[in-house]
């Protein structure tokens, strides 16, 4: 079969793979590593597979209908988030009216927490597939229409929607391709930037899955579950290593799971196979706060840059609201021992969380001051379909709109989709872009990134990201 992967236009860099899809305000831009794992799968069973990122191309709704025409898949396998399916639907509604025969699957984040509404929402639509669609995907095309049967598909049956019961997820990791060669086939490294990765950086999964049951976050409710999953020690360090050595331009890799370090014991395993086999990557992570000394130092050694870390509030009664499973003394541990290894530390907060109120959120402006990271990020929580934080807002009447159409503003960022007793939606995002003002403006700050991000590498990284995001609080000042 002939299955086209397509990263949908969008008139703004979007990343739909991202836990926070925005036109974000330091560049950053994902790769749609999600349809690059399936369509690794699909090119292992045999199927001739094509990806093409809309976004990255700047193709419009007609340049992709060209593209599609061009093609002539049997299958067109694309993503909607929640922020941009109003208008993903528009242009596969245009696809499916030039090419009929071609089936459009469906997946994603928004896909898969509501797909039957999705599937009443566009009639050009044929499958959505739920969650992890790796191998979900191919059992569905080399079905060849004979559906009934799967699992973890809702779909088209005359003019009834049906959906089929969850699939439990049984697949070797280490039978998935590493996604690294499909992008090299597919896609330009140049073409994606994190804010806080050396470019070109790469992203890869070494697991899947997360057993925490933080409140706020889409993935574990939505694709990847609390089941995790994990590749080989070894399977993953050989991709580190293919990486290494066939794709020596890449200057770092980030690795994508929902906790890389949650496995302690696995996470030291596969740092001792990196200096075993002498390799010299520079990579980054999402981890917690409950990292322990010894784990971190073994990762420094082994190459670790960065930690991602969800601080999100500096009130323990707001972090237990939320589920998150961590203790304020653990944060400050957590950012002294990464100051001992000279490990650099991307901070991520969220105001207007469940339990928060004006006065813990000045609590967590003043926590985040004591830990200190080298960048951060001040956010509101948003109220994603699935979630346990989108379930109390509906219920206490605080959201703002369920009209998707109006979750991005018309600048391609998230809106404030909140109103809480204490602060309605825009006194929410005045707040939060005055403790993002307060915290990276101040002179001590200042002074402290450029001192820390000498080398040239880092200091083109540090200009790009704070050059962006200037441009985008002045933007805002002349709104």
């Amino acid at each position: 079969m002939k299955i086209l992967f397509l990263n949908l236009p969008y008139k703004f860099n979007i990343s739909r793979s991202s836990r926070w899809p925005e036109k974000t305000k330091s560049g950053t831009l994902y790769y749609p590593y999600w349809l690059c794992y399936a369509a690794g799968v699909c090119m292992k069973r045999g199927h001739k597979v094509k990806v093409v990122d809309c976004i990255t191309k700047k193709y419009d709704t007609e340049q992709t209908v060209q593209i599609v025409e061009k093609s002539t898949p049997d299958y067109i396998m694309a993503e909607i988030t929640t922020s941009t399916c109003t208008e993903d639907y528009k242009v596969l509604e245009s696809i499916k009216k030039a090419c009929p025969s071609t089936k459009i699957i469906i997946g994603g984040t928004h896909a898969t927490a509501l797909s039957e509404q999705v599937l009443k929402e566009c009639d050009a639509i044929d499958i959505v597939v739920r969650q992890e669609y790796d191998f979900l995907l191919s059992d569905v095309v080399e079905a060849d229409g004979d559906i009934e049967k799967i699992k973890g598909i809702t779909y088209r049956s005359g003019s009834k929607i049906i959906r089929n019961e969850d699939r439990i997820w049984t697949e070797n990791l280490d039978d998935i391709p590493f996604v690294s060669k499909v992008y090299e086939k597919f896609l330009n490294p140049n073409d994606y930037f994190y804010a806080f990765a050396r470019k070109p950086m790469i992203q890869i999964f070494s697991s899947r899955g997360c057993l925490y049951r933080c409140n706020f976050c889409s993935y574990p409710e939505t694709m990847t579950g609390r089941n995790v999953r994990k590749r080989s020690s070894k399977n993953f360090v050989d991709e580190i290593e293919y990486i290494c050595k066939k794709m020596p331009y890449i200057q770092e890799i980030f690795i994508e799971d929902d906790t890389f370090t949650a496995d302690k014991s696995r996470v030291v395993e596969i740092c001792d196979e990196i200096i075993k086999r002498n390799l010299k990557p520079v990579w980054s992570c999402n981890t917690r706060a409950d990292l322990p000394y010894d784990v971190m130092k073994k990762m420094k050694e082994a190459g670790c840059r960065l930690l991602v870390v969800g601080y999100e509030s500096g009130n323990q009664n707001v972090l237990n609201e939320t589920k998150k499973g961590i203790k304020l003394e653990q944060s400050l541990m957590f950012a002294q021992n990464t100051k001992k290894l000279k490990l650099k530390v991307f901070g991520c907060f969220m105001i207007g969380l469940k339990g928060d109120n004006r006065e813990t959120i000045e609590e967590t402006f003043q926590f985040a001051k004591k830990v200190y990271p080298d960048m951060i990020f001040f956010q509101q929580a948003v109220p994603f379909p699935g979630t346990g934080f989108y379930q109390w807002a509906k219920e206490n009447g605080y959201l703002k709109t369920e009209d998707y159409a109006k979750w991005l503003n018309k600048d391609g960022y998230l809106d404030c989709l909140v109103n809480y007793p204490y602060a309605d939606a825009k006194e929410i995002e005045k707040i939060r872009d005055q403790l993002m003002t307060r915290y990276y403006f101040s002179f001590t700050y200042i002074v402290k990134t450029f001192l820390m991000n000498l080398s040239w590498v880092e200091f083109k990284r540090v200009t790009k990201a704070g050059f962006t995001y200037i441009l985008f609080r002045i933007k805002k000042l002349f709104h």
